[in-house]
């Protein structure tokens, strides 16, 4: 069953319960989905702008756009009524600590703290030198303990959101 949260009155159309981890790990993995779509674009565009004709040339500053439009889309969504679409579709919304919208600073440091998700295991790789097959096994584990902050928080928050002070809440149907 779940818990109620304990801090002020959620916003309209949202309940007082935290959605479970397996929803919003639904929700992720559509949000992959999606974002797939926004990267092909954003890649695209930046191939085509600088005329890219090889994919190490310019690398970091494509990483560091891709970063930069993921990072907006976010923010966007997350300031402008809380949700993206996967987040919709799941009943999901973000929203601060005390159940007032997103500012844009407190998204922008949530979207910064989410990718605590991916980039330590990442960052091993090169400074160990380990294979390909090496990081894959230790970014799945690090998922899963990351996954299990959620689970054992006592209101189902991750980690990156007891941090950045926001939650994510259910959305009334």
């Amino acid at each position: 069953m779940p818990q109620p949260l304990t801090t002020s009155a959620p916003p309209a159309g949202a309940s007082a319960t935290a959605p479970t981890v397996r929803r919003r790990l639904a929700a992720l993995l559509y949000e992959a989905v999606i974002l797939f779509g926004v990267v092909f674009i954003a890649g695209y565009l930046f191939s085509t702008l600088t005329q890219q004709r090889n994919g190490l040339t310019h690398h970091n500053i494509l990483a560091a756009w891709i970063g930069l439009v993921v990072g907006l889309y976010f923010v966007w969504f997350w300031t402008h009524g809380g949700q993206t679409l996967p987040m919709k579709t799941w009943r999901l919304r973000v929203a601060a600590a005390d159940g007032a919208p997103l500012s844009t600073g407190r998204a922008i440091i949530r979207y910064m703290l989410a990718w605590l998700w991916f980039l330590p295991p990442l960052a091993l790789h090169p400074l160990l030198g380990l294979a390909v097959p090496q990081t894959l096994a230790i970014a799945a584990l690090w998922f899963v303990l990351w996954a299990a902050t959620g689970r054992f928080d006592p209101q189902r928050q991750f980690l990156h959101d007891r941090i950045a002070g926001t939650r994510v809440i259910s959305v009334a149907r």
